[in-house]
């Protein structure tokens, strides 16, 4: 464990300064509905949010009451949870993707009394339950949308000028009164199994993980933008945000995640979060592109590459590239590494990465082309961050070296169990589930197996609850497997079966785009999309992919047979959360058929 001295301010305090320090500078970006960008700047978010505080404290609410966001990525996103942590109460985020059931379940578990919504489609969710959620009392259309013409629904400009000349007083008051322990969010895991649990994170687990990311990151400031397009209702973008916004960085907000390609080119940020899908598939791409380029072309490609990672191992010693290095280095970064790092708007200095698992040779490679991914590890949990890799030395089969104030240990099944500022405080209303994740000295259960090596770097070897047995007694990692195969363009989704099985077998969504576009240059005739994947030339080149994929897995890991499924895994119908994670035990009862048939 690293040890941190620097003193904890409260999160309210450090926003408050920035919009006075700050005042006439850009705090907030988004595009307008003409795809145009517009700011907002620090002097009109702090305005905003002051008036949101004093209408919520008109409508009466309390210390520590819930107040649900339910909607996409967008600059009142944030607007609202200042104005809500402001008055003391606590933000509760809900996904965009939530159905009914989920939504009306964290509504009425939190005892929410005020719901934010985005969109019509939010808006009309929220209608529909709420005569089924009775603390309910208003729900704030964040843009603007057809209310329906119901009293519990009222528009953002309605609402704000609803404030009272007696809330200015008590904004005050709860100011002066304010308190590190206070909760300053509710955030409910998605689960892969069983109901949501409410993680209780106070104001002592946030100012924790600013102050160890000012300390283990490099320096950012306004200088830096920062795009916003994982959802603000996981800690992993909540988090990031509250840390750009601390240190004064302009953030953009994207609210459809399928633009990203066309937002990274407009916005060029500096700074971005991303899951390891999102590498997954522009290294795809790339190797894709590369092979089907001319000899010439994939030979200047693979010697650039050659000498990137020649000047990686420089860079990661800290050294200055030998002279002889520098100019072909330079060369490369001309011919090729610029090039793909338009790709992300040609700017980029950091991003984190998190949320699963990278494979090795895709970190390595972005590092190659000059991109600085940060791959980390934690948990809501944990309030995000619990370990990443570092500027420099990073072993790029760990997630990274532990975060200062933080304690890792390995327990019984070597289970990762962490102890630290950032740890949560527990589980809402759940007395029972908190026991349980935590160990009699005060550890945090991860669920995930892994270990420390004697540089202090941690490794995640799997998840436990996910770790298959086959019948001959063999273990399977099921994220390793399907890490594998998702480096291929043409997989867009996999879930492996193995437990209590004489072989792995494997449920492969494709990616429909690229397989269609492989189709029409074989001229492969097809009524829909059932009728393609049944197609014998397209199950022989999966088949061949597959192979090629896992060649270096071990014999007993190999996945023997697959079957192609006609459409995506998805969160309406419960097959995977929110976050993207697969939910096992759905998929198996869903697709039971099709599992039996690859066993018979």
């Amino acid at each position: 464990m690293q040890n941190y001295t620097q003193t904890l301010s409260h999160f309210v305090d450090i926003i408050r300064q920035q919009s006075e320090k700050l005042s006439q500078r850009t705090a907030l970006r988004y595009f307008d509905h003409q795809h145009k960008l517009q700011d907002i700047s620090w002097q009109s978010f702090h305005q905003q949010s002051e008036q949101l505080s004093r209408a919520l404290l008109t409508l009466g609410i309390g210390v520590q009451d819930k107040i649900g966001i339910f909607a996409q990525n967008m600059p009142q996103w944030t607007i609202a949870d200042i104005a809500i942590l402001q008055i003391r109460a606590v933000t509760v985020p809900i996904f965009a993707t939530n159905n009914e059931i989920q939504t009306k379940f964290i509504i009425n578990h939190s005892e929410m009394k005020v719901l934010f919504v985005g969109n019509q489609k939010e808006y009309d969710v929220a209608l529909s339950i709420a005569p089924h959620c009775p603390k309910l009392e208003k729900i704030i259309a964040m843009q603007p949308l057809d209310l329906r013409d119901v009293e519990m629904g009222i528009s953002w400009q309605d609402f704000i000028a609803t404030a009272s000349d007696e809330s200015r007083e008590q904004l005050v008051q709860r100011l002066a009164q304010k308190s590190m322990k206070d909760l300053f969010t509710l955030i409910y895991t998605s689960g892969t199994t069983g109901e949501p649990k409410g993680v209780m994170l106070d104001y002592n687990n946030l100012a924790h993980q600013l102050v160890t990311h000012q300390q283990t990151l490099m320096k950012i400031d306004g200088s830096d933008i920062s795009l916003s397009f994982l959802p603000l209702s996981h800690i992993f973008e909540r988090a990031w945000v509250a840390y750009v916004l601390s240190q004064g960085v302009v953030n953009v907000y994207l609210d459809d995640p399928h633009k990203i390609r066309e937002a990274l080119s407009i916005v060029k940020p500096t700074l971005m979060c991303a899951v390891p899908r999102f590498y997954e598939k522009i290294y795809a791409t790339v190797f894709d592109k590369v092979k089907q380029a001319p000899w010439l072309r994939q030979q200047i490609f693979y010697n650039a590459l050659r000498i990137g990672k020649l000047a990686l191992k420089y860079r990661q010693k800290q050294q200055p590239l030998p002279f002889w290095l520098k100019p072909l280095y330079q060369f490369a970064d001309r011919l090729v590494f610029s090039k793909l790092q338009r790709v992300l708007g040609g700017h980029i200095r950091m991003m984190p990465c998190g949320g699963a698992k990278l494979e090795p040779e895709i970190g390595l490679f972005f590092h190659c082309i000059g991109v600085n991914i940060k791959l980390g590890y934690g948990m809501t949990e944990t309030t995000a961050t619990v370990s990443c890799w570092p500027d420099f030395g990073f072993e790029s089969n760990s997630i990274g070296k532990i975060m200062p104030g933080t304690t890792v240990k390995i327990g019984d099944e070597n289970e990762i169990l962490v102890k630290g500022g950032g740890v949560m405080k527990g589980y809402f209303k759940n007395p029972e589930e908190t026991a349980k994740c935590f160990t009699e000295d005060g550890f945090l259960k991860t669920g995930d197996a892994g270990y420390v090596d004697a540089e202090g770097n941690l490794f995640m070897t799997d998840r436990i609850k996910d770790l298959m047995k086959t019948s001959t007694g063999k273990y399977i990692a099921p994220q390793a497997v399907e890490g594998k195969l998702l480096q291929d363009k043409l997989i867009e989704q996999i879930a492996v079966i193995a437990d209590a099985r004489k072989y792995v077998s494997a449920l492969v969504v494709p990616c429909f785009d690229t397989l269609e576009e492989y189709a029409k240059k074989l001229n492969i005739q097809y009524q829909n999309r059932l009728d393609l994947i049944k197609n014998a030339a397209i199950v022989e080149m999966f088949e061949k992919r597959i192979n090629e994929l896992q060649k270096e897995l071990q014999g007993f890991e190999k996945i023997k047979k697959f079957t192609l499924l006609p459409k995506a895994f998805s969160i309406e119908l419960g097959e995977i959360t929110p976050t993207l994670k697969l939910r096992r035990k759905v998929i198996l009862q869903r697709y039971h058929a099709l599992i039996e048939q690859m066993y018979q």
